[in-house]
């Protein structure tokens, strides 16, 4: 079994880094099996980067051109000038699908704050996505308070900065402790570093109970049973997605909120159902 600093090597040898000049700002993507038909685009969770699907890219590109985004003011993405929210980032997202893809409509998965992004974007601009698989998604008007959330102090050591990470990571993305691993604490350094995009207003709100009216392609949720961001209202969720067009709702087992991450072969099986 790999570790995770393999894992990240593998994906990033049999990667394509591609550097997408858009009119707000330079947009990183990298792209797996590119010539391997319709694309399949992966959106990431706030304070991340492409590596939230690490554990991802590679068996889904067995069958699909995979890309993934660094999104803008996140990871080597440059942040929008007016860019301070999820619905700020919806038309730079539909602007680097038109350079890559042109009219064409793609499947596009959203975790997290990046669900919250494609949200706004398929509301937007409907055309752009053919189908729309969402991943422990806010913004349902369920998110409860994290109130083990710790924050960064000017001057703090590396150990004290670690620390912090570890706590976050168990309070709000992972179950199992035993995921948080050195060259997991490393990576989440390395993309919370890069984080300029710091308010996250909307996903506390119900901001998705009024765009579902305007999305037009089906449908389908992924979500860890154990995201602590919807403990104890888990069973809420179909109904909170009930204005589109719901095809799927999966609980995956013992999985938190990063459940892409942390049960990684059950969720890219669901996934591909999800798309078959």
């Amino acid at each position: 079994m790999l570790n995770l600093k393999q894992e990240l090597e593998q994906a990033l040898k049999h990667a394509e880094r591609i550097e997408l000049p858009t009119a707000s700002g330079l947009q990183v993507w990298h792209v797996w099996n590119k010539h391997a038909g319709h694309p399949l685009v992966l959106l990431h969770g706030g304070s991340g980067s492409w590596n939230h699907w690490v554990r991802n890219v590679l068996p889904l590109s067995q069958t699909r051109a995979v890309w993934a985004l660094d999104t803008p003011g996140l990871g080597d993405s440059e942040l929008p000038a007016t860019a301070v929210d999820a619905d700020d980032l919806a038309q730079p997202l539909a602007m680097g699908l038109q350079a890559l893809f042109g009219d064409e409509p793609v499947d596009l998965v959203g975790f997290s704050f990046g669900g919250l992004v494609l949200a706004f974007m398929a509301a937007q601009a409907p055309h752009k996505v053919k189908r729309m698989v969402l991943v422990g998604v806010p913004g349902l008007g369920l998110s409860n308070n994290i109130v083990n959330m710790k924050g960064f102090r000017e001057n703090m050591s590396a150990e004290e900065r670690a620390a912090v990470h570890r706590n976050n990571l168990l309070a709000i993305m992972l179950h199992d402790p035993a995921w948080v691993t050195p060259d997991l604490l490393e990576m989440q350094e390395a993309n919370v570093r890069r984080d300029r995009l710091r308010r996250r207003r909307i996903a506390r709100s119900d901001a998705l109970l009024g765009l579902q009216s305007q999305w037009t392609c089906e449908v389908h949720g992924i979500w860890g049973e154990l995201d602590a961001l919807y403990k104890g209202k888990m069973d809420q969720l179909p109904e909170r997605l009930s204005q589109c067009q719901l095809k799927s709702f999966h609980l995956v087992k013992n999985a938190g909120h990063w459940v892409q991450f942390e049960q990684a072969s059950a969720f890219n099986d669901l996934l591909q159902q999800c798309l078959a």
